[in-house]
């Protein structure tokens, strides 16, 4: 996340990036030494998607401050 930004590792924590799920667990989060977007939680797909054949998990990637 921190390279396809264009933002060095320091700079994650500056513009307060937070990664925001859709629902009550978060599933995702961003490792604050890589800057990576990782799973923050065990995925159920067969408890998520029970009836549907294809399975999306949407997140949103919230950046404060300028860019």
């Amino acid at each position: 996340v921190a390279k396809d930004l264009g933002l060095h590792l320091p700079d994650i924590s500056d513009h307060g990036v937070h990664i925001l799920d859709k629902g009550r667990t978060q599933y995702f989060a961003l490792h604050e030494k890589t800057g990576h977007l990782v799973t923050a939680e065990r995925i159920d797909r067969e408890q998520l998607c029970e009836r549907v054949q294809q399975c999306v998990l949407r997140c949103e990637l919230i950046v404060e401050g300028q860019m």
